[in-house]
């Protein structure tokens, strides 16, 4: 279920066009303001504008893949539109949580009050309507402006209940003084964890992650195995000998314990996961490569055009890549999903990307410790995880269905 708010679409728009009107006016202030939190709404906003755009532009494609509209052209689009749009889907930063006797352990489609206290009391000056759009629209994981309450009662003060707990303010110090409107209603979609933290918002941005690793990962195997296996496959000798041992030695021994020792020395951040990953899977790439240069390599096209002198980049290029493409495409897709699951169960071992990212295996580690008291905490991010690896997995056959139309064929 994709729930795209209007309101903050609005906003970020509006940041968008206020962050670049400023930069021509006052540049160095603003160069300091900018983020990756920023760019990223912005990019949501700007993305989101040219949609219609184009569609229309687009329309007879478009029309042409309706037709054809199936698992996994669904399931990809969701995908992505869960990458991008992260900031306008979601409904608070993924490391939000506050006030804990109210919203730990939520169930899904729980609601809770939320009273909106003025900023000017909390001493938030704004220099600029650019500044105050940004504190607006970016969501922050920790907001000392808003309080959630069980319920709430208004007479000359406002009371408020968290658990047993009955607690005054006044009104004096609440947005929009004089009427309900510093009184909200929140639902959480898909409920909270232990530390009151949306599921849903962590679901959303935990895709990132997945996605993120898989892609850098698979990037750095396809540069290893690619060169690597065209090294060993069209050197031969000593070369394709030292380097096939070596695939052997690596394919031998289980990876997962060279993985944690990397990780164990080195800490365990983003970029280290995406390169330990990346590193220990180019070995089937390698194997696929060097197989099909060796046979290439002694074909009549293939030596004609090392006699007329090209490169070394270019043999592999022209000659051996339109070849193997087929090969080295399904390897990659079937080892996308390899590596999410790799990641969920580095960071199911606290190993993963750390606690500044929502991973998956993370979500999952965390609601084993309340099976029975927050089922929701380990279902939806198992199955969010599951989804992603049967679309890998359905994209990898339907893949190679295509370069091999016989195998659909029935014996």
């Amino acid at each position: 279920m994709v729930v795209l708010r209007f309101s903050v679409f609005l906003n970020s728009l509006k940041l968008t066009f206020s962050f670049v009107s400023i930069l021509f006016t006052d540049f160095n202030s603003t160069v300091s303001q900018i983020s990756f939190e920023l760019i990223d709404y912005c990019t949501s906003a700007i993305i989101l504008l040219l949609f219609p755009v184009l569609t229309y532009l687009l329309r007879n494609k478009i029309t042409f893949l309706l037709k054809n509209i199936n698992f996994i052209s669904v399931s990809i689009v969701t995908l992505v539109l869960f990458f991008i749009l992260a900031p306008v889907i979601t409904t608070s930063n993924p490391e939000f949580g506050r006030d804990l006797i109210v919203t730990k352990l939520l169930p899904p489609l729980s609601t809770v009050k939320v009273i909106k206290l003025n900023k000017k009391n909390i001493q938030t000056i704004y220099k600029n309507r650019f500044y105050k759009l940004k504190n607006e629209v970016i969501k922050k994981s920790f907001d000392e402006s808003i309080i959630y309450a069980d319920s709430v009662n208004q007479n000359e003060q406002l009371i408020y209940f968290q658990g047993n707990r009955k607690k005054e303010i006044e009104l004096s110090t609440l947005e929009y003084s004089g009427n309900n409107n510093f009184i909200a209603e929140r639902m959480f979609l898909l409920g909270t964890d232990e530390l009151g933290r949306d599921i849903f918002s962590r679901l959303i941005y935990g895709v990132r992650v997945s996605l993120f690793v898989g892609l850098g990962a698979v990037s750095i195997s396809l540069v290893l195995g690619m060169t690597l296996g065209f090294m060993a496959g069209f050197s031969g000798g000593i070369i394709d000998l030292a380097l096939s041992r070596l695939t052997d030695m690596l394919l031998a021994f289980p990876m997962i314990f060279l993985i944690v020792l990397i990780l164990a020395l080195f800490g365990n951040s983003l970029l280290i996961v995406i390169i330990v990953l990346g590193f220990s899977g180019w070995m089937s790439l390698f194997k696929i490569v060097r197989g099909e240069v060796i046979s290439i390599k002694n074909k009549e096209y293939f030596i004609s055009a090392k006699m007329i002198g090209l490169s070394n980049f270019n043999l592999l290029y022209k000659e051996i890549l339109p070849v193997i493409v087929a090969s080295v495409v399904v390897n990659l897709v079937f080892q996308y999903g390899n590596v999410i699951l790799a990641e969920a169960a580095l960071s199911f071992l606290g190993l993963g990307a750390g606690s500044s990212y929502p991973s998956w295996g993370q979500m999952i580690e965390a609601g084993q410790n309340y099976l029975t008291s927050g089922w929701w905490m380990i279902l939806f991010p198992g199955l969010a995880l599951f989804f992603t690896l049967f679309t890998a997995n359905k994209i990898g056959k339907e893949i190679n269905k295509y370069f091999n139309p016989m195998l659909d064929l029935k014996v």
